[in-house]
């Protein structure tokens, strides 16, 4: 099957493709030079969109969920990625340096409230940002849900996932010494992390490309050849937040504390056959919510692009922006 086919079946459910109105670089006052951009309606609803990794950087095509007409769409590229400098950066770099700038960028921009929208670990971001600035969130909008929490992290790096992908988990593992494969993430950090630009770039491209061979439902288990520079900056972000187990204080922080957002409108858009991030999470969640709704895409992985991922996502925001 044609790898892209997911791609080009969800493309028609996209709005057309549109330019920002505002882009800019804005200053963290500790060493960070973040990009932010705006596009859409300036007087339409205020929505942030927040990508995944951490470490992937925001594109093009995520401006294509909101109907421009109606929405006002922030998006960014979080600290140490995408147009961000400095690139691949660790320094000054924790999950609450993120929920900072997130904060910063809304008084910025004369935001009062905001819907938040995010995948994978922009859901662990959506999710930490609301619960720490519940006031400033009108709706919640979660795809691919991770919850930062050592189950996941054992899934996807302990070889839960490798049992249904063992071609791709060799691939993953085979450069590692046996007696280091009891901590992969440990492992890799210490290659990504070698301050040998050569083989923080291999490791880079092999961590990249375990999580890109296991994205999408069409996968055939090739992640690829991803891009160099791309991939080292990927993997040392994603590793980094990783080994430190998101920078929170205790495993299962953001079930543990749903009270504050118990209030806030939610929808949690799962792919069934995710196996990045297994729906087990998007279930755990969706318990502790009350205001949130639940909807399990069949004949769907973890990609944003998945075809019926990206259609649920377009009429949820439709749905909100009616409402």
């Amino acid at each position: 099957m044609d790898k892209f086919a997911g791609q080009k079946r969800a493309a028609q459910h996209f709005y057309p493709p549109i330019d920002p109105f505002n882009q800019q670089i804005m200053p963290t006052g500790d060493g960070h030079q973040i990009y932010v951009e705006e596009c859409g309606n300036p007087d339409g609803i205020p929505v942030v969109v927040l990508h995944g990794g951490p470490g992937g950087g925001c594109s093009p095509v995520m401006r294509r969920y909101f109907d421009p007409k109606k929405y006002r769409i922030v998006l960014f590229d979080q600290r140490g990625c995408g147009r961000s400098r400095p690139l691949a950066s660790v320094k000054n770099n924790t999950t609450w340096n993120l929920v900072s700038d997130i904060e910063r960028i809304r008084k910025d921009l004369s935001i009062e409230t905001w819907a938040v929208f995010g995948g994978s670990w922009g859901a662990t971001l959506a999710l930490l940002y609301a619960q720490t600035h519940p006031n400033q969130v009108s709706h919640i909008v979660l795809r691919g849900v991770f919850l930062m929490t050592q189950r996941e992290l054992g899934w996807f790096y302990g070889g839960g996932a490798g049992q249904f992908w063992p071609d791709a988990w060799a691939r993953f593992v085979e450069k590692i010494p046996e007696d280091e494969r009891g901590n992969l993430i440990k492992a890799y950090h210490r290659r990504l992390f070698s301050g040998d630009l050569r083989t923080e770039m291999q490791y880079g491209r092999i961590w990249s490309a375990w999580e890109n061979a296991l994205a999408s439902i069409y996968s055939n288990g090739n992640g690829g050849e991803p891009a160099g520079e791309y991939s080292r900056t990927f993997a040392r972000l994603e590793n980094h937040y990783f080994i430190h187990k998101g920078f929170l204080e205790k495993d299962g922080h953001i079930l543990q504390n749903m009270d504050r957002i118990a209030h806030i409108p939610g929808f949690i858009v799962q792919g069934r056959y995710d196996m990045i991030c297994p729906p087990q999470s998007a279930w755990d969640l969706s318990k502790a919510w009350p205001q949130s709704d639940l909807r399990l895409i069949r004949q769907a992985g973890h990609a944003m692009s998945e075809p019926g991922v990206s259609a649920e996502l377009v009429k949820i925001m439709d749905q909100i922006a009616e409402s």
